[in-house]
């Protein structure tokens, strides 16, 4: 996650993008496009090797690496680990080092201009379907996927058929024994599959801020690695079934657990605890039950437990990698969490959203795109939600404001909270909040175009407003901030919700604004066909300012200090190995342990152990060195928190968005929705040959609508038109 320097303002990763040039020594950028090569080198072996070995080549590759390591004290395990896991941990390793150096970057205004182009990433190829819309770069993923699974498929399918070819076996028995082979196979394709699905979810993992994408986007990949996985892992245990069935040894199959071996039992739990996530985080589902959703897919501990009983420690190493690196994250999030957080200010709007206005320390950096994931301990001590934040990081150091529209029980549970609540004892009364992250962008996306257009729907608004609030700020602090012309394209369903858009005071921000930024917004209410009777009444939200005990939110996050994070990640990795090696010395060798089960047992003990040992001291230390790192200016802190604790952001009241925003072009319609190819096409008359950033957040749909005219705008586009890149952002729906 990008963080905002006072001094130096603008943090970027090494893509520049237009209107700024990078100064960076010699060295530093030779080291750091050195450790790229390594790491892409490292990477497509890796990814090489996965893809090869269902065939014949990649499967004697894999066995002549084994022969040659498996000398060493960790074994067979050892050298499966070495080929499957070892590459991945080793690139989050080297992206600690990337990350460091990368350090704080200065930008100036480039005295060349740029032609727009072309970006893999922001190029909507697929806008309708199953996989929602899907950038260029997505795209080209997805297809690698698919002609790796039909080829791995072929290349099984024809090692099989040589392998029946060596047995004598009786016609009647080709089908079953067929079905069997094809039952093992679809479960190793499984595994193979499955090193990939815990990556996209680890919050604050370094590979997932090497490369930029953040945790809002990876989900997604996940949800579609979920799906393949549970499918070949179904499909496997669905051949199995089948061929004990025609054996007539199904259910002895069934319950088997064998002392040396592939152990069945274990294997049919884990499978019944995945098809339980499977099937509840289908969307139907999701979307009506989500509290169903939520706590089943707890399920995943069981998941991973019972598959390393299942295939044994040495199978099971092949996928350790990935799973160590969402352990590592799991337990950095959990330390954090258990910090109670001070609510400065509870809010609840005329429109029935609430604000809620979080203390956090000052060495706790996010910038405008970020997300929170927040626990309120009153109303569930489970359950955790994300929320888009809706301040600026220039509003102050010492707050983060996020806004919650009610649409569930949760939600309609804080609301009734808040309301029920009078205000003497509000004085007395605490709101116990937790808080995991932020989490975000690596770079801030909205400073890297010089023109914008943000489209929200409803409540996603919330994450623009603290765009619009980042960049009036640096506007008006002149820090570099490259947007200069931003459309603001707003659908509500009814006009309680426009006073959201009068939550930040862009005057009292960037008095005159509007003679060094064009701001145009354009307000869509579609379920009224005009005015209401009560606009222009004033409607004051209840509000109550919480009492400041000092609590904030804990450092403790994935994406806050690089070296602290990296130490982290470096010495539980370094740990997890010493266990192992000591394990195998001192006791698996000397009294010839060779149960798999048990091996595999020790195996994810011997995970969790490193991760809760070696990752706890670090962070006990790093938590130390903050807390220490805090302490000099505690007490102008807290003078400050107190001062934020009702920031200008906060007021909110029904008033003529004009009138409180008189600088800049505010146009509301009534009973009408957004007409994308005209709002574009008139853009792209109005500012020319230029890259346009276009970040959308609301419902699938709105994205859907927007990306399939941008993909149609660009597709069609003359010489001296407009490129649109799309970036969506789906959190508050």
């Amino acid at each position: 996650m990008g963080s905002n320097s006072l001094k130096n303002p603008l943090l970027f990763s090494d893509e520049v993008e237009p209107g700024y040039v990078k100064h960076s020594s010699f060295l530093k950028s030779s080291v750091k496009w050195g450790l790229k090569i390594v790491m892409w080198v490292i990477f497509i072996a890796w990814v090489g090797v996965i893809f090869l070995y269902p065939g014949e080549f990649g499967s004697q590759l894999v066995e002549k690496i084994i022969n040659a390591t498996n000398g060493s004290v960790f074994g067979t395990s050892g050298s499966l680990f070495l080929v499957f896991s070892a590459p991945i941990l080793l690139i989050a390793i080297l992206a600690v080092a990337h990350l460091i150096i990368s350090g704080e970057h200065v930008f100036e205004k480039s005295k060349s201009s740029k032609k727009p182009g072309f970006r893999l990433w922001t190029f909507p190829v697929l806008v309708d379907g199953p996989f929602g819309v899907v950038s260029a770069a997505e795209f080209i993923g997805i297809t690698l996927f698919v002609v790796f699974i039909i080829w791995a498929m072929y290349a099984y399918t024809l090692r099989n058929i040589s392998l029946l070819t060596l047995f004598d076996i009786s016609s009647s028995e080709t089908g079953r024994v067929m079905l069997e082979l094809t039952g093992l196979r679809c479960g190793m394709l499984g595994l193979l599959c499955l090193i990939f699905l815990f990556l996209p979810v680890s919050r604050g993992s370094l590979l997932l801020r090497l490369i930029d994408i953040p945790f809002e986007h990876a989900t997604r990949y996940h949800v579609w690695l979920g799906h393949l996985t549970m499918m070949l892992f179904t499909l496997h245990g669905l051949f199995y079934v089948i061929g004990w069935a025609m054996n007539g040894t199904l259910v002895k199959e069934l319950l088997e657990w064998k002392r040396v071996g592939i152990a069945n039992l274990p294997g049919v739990i884990s499978l019944l605890a995945g098809l339980f996530m499977w099937v509840t985080s289908l969307h139907p589902v999701r979307k009506d039950y989500f509290e169903l959703f939520f706590y089943t897919h707890q399920l995943y501990v069981v998941f991973v437990v019972f598959l390393a009983l299942h295939v044994g420690d040495f199978v099971f190493s092949i996928v350790a990698g990935a799973i160590f690196i969402f352990m590592l994250d799991r337990f950095l999030r959990f330390c954090q969490s258990r910090t109670k957080v001070d609510v400065l200010s509870a809010k609840c709007l005329p429109c029935g959203t609430v604000e809620f206005v979080l203390s956090k320390p000052r060495s706790l950096q996010y910038n405008a795109l970020s997300f929170i994931f927040l626990q309120v301990r009153e109303l569930s001590w489970l359950q955790w939600h994300p929320f888009s934040v809706s301040s600026s990081p220039l509003d102050g150091k010492h707050h983060l404001a996020i806004l919650i529209k009610v649409l569930g029980g949760w939600t309609a549970r804080l609301r009734d909270s808040i309301l029920s609540m009078s205000e003497p004892e509000l004085s007395k009364t605490t709101i116990t909040a937790s808080v995991e992250g932020p989490y975000g962008h690596e770079t801030p996306y909205h400073l890297m175009y010089e023109n914008l257009i943000l489209v929200a729907g409803g409540i996603g608004i919330s994450p623009f407003l603290a765009i619009l609030s980042d960049i009036l700020h640096r506007v008006n602090d002149g820090k570099p901030c490259l947007p200069r012309k931003i459309l603001v394209v707003w659908a509500v369903k009814k006009s309680d919700e426009l006073p959201l858009l009068s939550s930040i005071d862009m005057e009292s921000i960037c008095p005159f604004f509007s003679n060094k930024i064009n701001l145009e917004i354009d307000i869509y209410v579609t379920r009224e066909s005009g005015p209401s009777m009560e606009e222009g009444k004033v409607h004051v939200a209840s509000s109550s300012s919480c009492p400041f005990s000092g609590r904030s939110m804990s450092p403790l996050v994935g994406t806050g200090n690089n070296v602290w994070s990296g130490l982290y990640v470096i010495i539980s990795t370094v740990g997890f190995i010493v266990l192992m090696a000591l394990l195998r010395i001192f006791y698996i060798k000397p009294y010839n342990v060779s149960t798999w089960w048990y091996l595999g047992l020790l195996f994810i003990a011997c995970m969790v152990m490193s991760v809760v040992i070696f990752g706890g001291l670090v962070i006990g230390l790093w938590h130390l060195w903050d807390k220490k790192a805090s302490a000099n200016d505690k007490d102008e802190d807290t003078d400050r928190i107190k001062a934020e604790s009702t920031p200008s952001y906060g007021t909110v009241e029904d008033k003529d968005l004009t009138q409180n925003n008189p600088e800049s072009s505010t146009i509301i319609q009534y009973g009408t929705r957004p007409d994308f190819k005209e709002i574009f096409a008139s853009t792209s008359r109005k500012w020319g040959n230029v890259d346009v950033g276009v970040l959308v957040c609301g419902p699938p749909t709105l994205q859907s609508s927007v990306a399939k005219e941008i993909r149609s705008h660009n597709i069609r586009r003359q010489k001296h038109d407009t490129i649109f890149h799309f970036n969506s952002h789906s959190f508050d729906l």
